[in-house]
């Protein structure tokens, strides 16, 4: 199954008196990138929310965003005088740059914003822990479910370009049987016209022409491109990795690349430029496979 690296979630949860909002958004990345906003005093779980998101995520750019907020019956606070004070003073100038008048209101705005309110319960207990690790736990579900979601959508894009491209290669085996005749017939009549021309060494004529068909012989290409294309397919229906997936895609490229300059044949060369174009969607899509 193939889970995409993109994804979402969102929780909301009350604790004596607290409301913890919790958002994880995951995008496409080569390595795992964890990047965690939180109030000042969760810092202590760090390390706790980190390994919980890496455990859940595996990869990709994650961004997690914790938001608690006071519903006003968790006992006092204490106000931050300082921070009010430089708050007022950088809004103040910046209304004063926008010629706006100073509202009155600004003061309830400035005490809504973030380290204002300082509450007398604002060090992280066990059970404030235990309750956000739960609902930590219960987004990255979410995230994952999510993920899941998209991963159908990309598995199906694949599984129809890896199809393309195996009927395209069916169609250049058909090309190939009526290459190999023309190929005979241009050597014959060459030889015909060296025969008739000048003498030759037949033996060492012989040795470069079977070269020369070896030389264009695709064969094994095509084997090889048929092999890596079922490859890729048994890969998506077990426990896909997009790392895995990107590998097979060039091992795929190559063999096209390999069949466009050995046939030497315009009429294959088109069905190699359909390939690749397919192949080119793929790698796209595989940039986005967890």
């Amino acid at each position: 199954m193939i889970y995409s690296m993109t994804g979402f979630g969102r929780a909301t949860g009350v604790f004596e008196g607290k409301k913890i909002t919790i958002e994880v958004k995951a995008l496409n990345s080569k390595q795992l990138d964890i990047s965690l906003k939180c109030p000042s005093y969760f810092r202590v779980k760090e390390m706790e929310i980190r390994k919980a998101t890496a455990n859940a995520l595996k990869r990709g750019k994650i961004d997690i965003n914790v938001f608690t907020e006071s519903l006003g019956i968790d006992g006092k606070a204490t106000i931050n005088e300082e921070l009010v004070k430089s708050y007022f003073d950088d809004l103040g100038k910046i209304l004063n740059d926008l010629n706006l008048p100073l509202k009155s209101d600004l003061l309830d705005s400035i005490l809504k914003l973030p380290e204002v309110l300082k509450s007398d319960k604002d060090e992280m207990s066990d059970a404030e822990w235990q309750f956000t690790s739960d609902l930590l736990d219960g987004v990255l579900k979410d995230v994952n479910s999510f993920r899941a979601s998209e991963g159908e959508s990309i598995e199906s894009d694949l599984q129809s370009r890896v199809s393309n491209i195996s009927e395209i290669l069916s169609a250049v085996n058909e090309q190939d049987k009526a290459r190999q005749p023309r190929i005979k017939q241009r050597i014959k009549q060459s030889l015909e016209s060296i025969a008739l021309e000048s003498d030759f060494d037949e033996n060492r004529f012989e040795q470069e022409m079977i070269y020369y068909l070896e030389k264009m012989d695709i064969s094994e290409e095509k084997s090889r491109l048929a092999s890596h294309c079922g490859y890729f397919s048994e890969t998506m229906d077990g426990k896909a990795q997009g790392r895995k997936l990107s590998f097979i895609s060039q091992e795929i490229g190559r063999e096209i690349n390999t069949i466009g300059s050995k046939a030497n044949d315009a009429e294959i060369q088109k069905n190699v430029v359909l390939m690749k174009d397919e192949l080119e969607k793929i790698k796209e899509q595989c940039a986005n496979v967890l």
